[in-house]
């Protein structure tokens, strides 16, 4: 047993990243403001200002929750008020609400309408808010005035819709719109409309995108053009679109991402600067920011010591400096502000108290065979003695693992257990190409991929061949079982949330993802018999080892019934198994009960498999044959 190591306590007191950090003018000078991760307080999102000298405050009252629910993984939840003020959609009731001071006592009071309607990628335009409408599975572009009252329709048009913004003059809007069965990295449409005196918009022209060409952002230059990010050349880079339809111009045509996935409706991964743009790019490993001129096209690096920047920054009006979320390989995600001229940099939220700087590993960036993969090294690792491994798989599919601070990873790592995140062919961060191998190969290229990290690390003597496991969340989980039963190399998986039955998941999920197995593995019922070859739930028999699933009851993107029917077939054919729910979850942990008690069921799953020692946590029991 290892003395000193991780406690899964750290991990639930450090929590999830800040996100939505703005620069917000005040009267005193300048505010930050952010969203903030609370797992002690039932895994809320509190909003908080940073003032100018220094303090960090609370702006929602205890209870309240900067959250929303459209299309599942929500979209940004709130905006600053000039006056002071706040406008936001909380979770409990998913209406949009207004504080409209910032005294202590204040309480936010509603300014939609009750009802099924959710709202999210909130932008502010003179005395209201516009932003994404959801209403079961229409969406509209909508305007809601602060003060309260009946949202005006702005616009209808494509399925799904995000990236409302308003031109300079006020008289034109824009958006990004797309159509099942596409994905928004697929292909969408970045719309122009006029406004009418009505504020309501007339017909749209599309300026940028198509069927297979995605458009992740755009904001206005001017009144006459746009700068968008999209993947015309396979790679997403920041155009700048004309909007009386002339060709766009390439201001970064270098073969990295200024852009990724837009699971969340309003990431910004640039900012406009005066006549520069700050902009986040690189590979899935390494995100980096810096300032574009777009007259030149040349890039100056701001980003400093950190290896990886989010897709939240904000510019203040000035242009001279920028505020974003980043982080390095030893330092947990801070919320940072950068003087665009000097580079100098000023970390604004509070520090976080961590673990000893010796119990976290060093993580490397590794190619296996074309396979990416970043691996975190076991503390107490000798050359020449192979440690236990365990493959983690990201979810998505259409996402990456970057190489950052990670104290999950960092819990298994203290321990001896060594660690690689595999970004196989699917993966965002390599170009579209890249993306593009999992096309119609979900199941396969992704199960292929993750054994080829696994059996690489074992060549080259870092891996004990016969003590390998794979673990991943929601589609990282559908890996992860699909590996437990079509490949022999992996002693165990551990499935959060996990997709296991993909036939019935694209029958019962939710509108957003109802169609992505249509790319993923093929449209239903042509290319039924691929579900059915694929389906971890009807090969159980085939398992390789025990199995660990874990799953939150309010999970509305992979239902519980997923685990329940693969732990059932598990039990079925004498396979051994572990099922953990939690009430109150969603499709991810956000509670620190949960943090722990799941980090800590992993742990003993992974002594049970490999034979090691882990007094410090519960036992877990294993059902089925010993």
């Amino acid at each position: 047993m290892i003395e000193s190591a991780v406690t899964a306590a750290d991990v639930a007191r450090v929590g999830d990243r800040p996100v939505w950090a703005d620069i917000v003018p005040a009267p005193g000078g300048e505010e930050v403001w952010w969203d903030e991760p609370r797992p002690a307080e039932g895994g809320r999102r509190c909003v908080v200002r940073r003032t100018p000298d220094g303090e960090v405050h609370d702006v929602l009252p205890p209870g309240w929750n900067a959250r929303n629910r459209v299309i599942e993984y929500g979209g940004r939840s709130w905006r600053a008020l000039p006056d002071g003020g706040l406008v936001f959609t909380n979770w409990a009731d998913q209406r949009l609400y207004h504080l409209d001071r910032l005294d202590p006592g204040t309480q936010p009071q509603p300014i939609s309408p009750p009802g099924p309607s959710r709202y999210a990628d909130l932008i502010l335009h003179g005395d209201e808010v516009w932003c994404v409408r959801e209403t079961g599975v229409r969406r509209d572009l909508v305007a809601v005035p602060l003060t309260g009252g009946e949202p005006r329709v702005v616009a209808t048009a494509q399925h799904f819709l995000m990236n409302p913004r308003v031109s300079p003059d006020g008289r034109q809007v824009a958006w990004i719109g797309w159509d099942h069965p596409n994905m928004p990295w697929d292909g969408t449409e970045l719309c122009v409309a006029p406004l009418r005196e009505d504020g309501t918009a007339g017909p749209y022209r599309v300026v940028a995108g198509g069927p297979e060409e995605s458009v992740a952002q755009a904001e206005w230059r001017d009144d006459g053009a746009l700068y968008a990010v999209t993947d015309a050349t396979g790679w997403w880079n920041i155009h700048l679109v004309p909007v009386d339809g002339g060709p766009a111009e390439n201001l970064t045509p270098i073969p990295e991402e200024f852009g990724d996935a837009a699971w969340k409706l309003g990431s910004r991964w640039f900012a406009l600067a005066g006549d520069r743009i700050a902009a986040v790019h690189g590979t899935a490993g390494v995100k980096r920011l810096s300032v574009l001129d777009p007259a030149t096209g040349a890039l100056t690096d701001v980003g400093g010591e950190y290896s990886w920047w989010a897709a939240t920054l904000s510019a203040s009006p000035d242009g001279r400096r920028v505020v974003g979320v980043a982080t390095t390989t030893h330092r947990p995600f801070e919320v940072v502000r950068v003087d665009l001229d000097t580079g100098a940099h000023e970390v604004l939220s509070p520090a976080k108290e961590l673990p000893d700087p010796a119990l976290l590993p060093t993580p490397e960036a590794m190619v296996f065979d074309g396979v990416h993969a970043v691996v975190y090294p076991p503390r107490g690792a000798r050359e020449g003695v192979p440690s236990p491994y365990v493959m983690f798989v990201h979810g998505g599919p259409t996402g990456s693992s970057p190489l950052v601070f990670d104290l999950s990873i960092a819990y298994f790592t203290s321990r001896g257990i060594g660690v690689a995140e595999v970004n196989y062919g699917g993966s965002t961060g390599y170009g579209r190409a890249y993306r593009e191998r999992l096309r119609h190969n979900w199941g396969v290229v992704d199960v292929r991929d993750s054994e080829t990290v696994a059996r690489g690390l074992a060549a080259a003597g870092l891996a004990d061949p016969e003590r390998l496991a794979i673990r991943g969340g929601s589609a990282g989980g559908w890996t992860a079982v699909a590996a437990l039963v079509h490949s022999d190399a992996f002693r165990g998986c551990v499935a959060h949330y996990a997709i296991t039955d993909p036939e019935g998941w694209a029958r019962e999920t939710h509108d957003f993802e109802s169609r992505y197995l249509d790319g993923l593995i093929g449209p239903l019922p042509e290319t039924r018999q691929r579900y059915l070859d694929r389906c971890p739930t009807l090969h159980a028999h085939q398992a390789s080892g025990p199995a660990l699933l874990l799953h939150g009851l309010e999970d509305a993107i992979v239902d519980p019934g997923q685990a329940e029917r693969f732990v059932a077939a598990l039990d079925a054919h004498g396979g051994r198994w572990a099922y953990l729910t939690f009430p109150g979850e969603q499709h991810g942990w956000r509670r620190e009960e949960t943090i722990v008690a799941a980090l800590e069921a992993e742990l003993a799953f992974y002594g049970l498999i490999f034979g090691l020692p882990t007094p410090e946590v519960p036992p877990l029991t294993l059902k089925g044959p010993k």
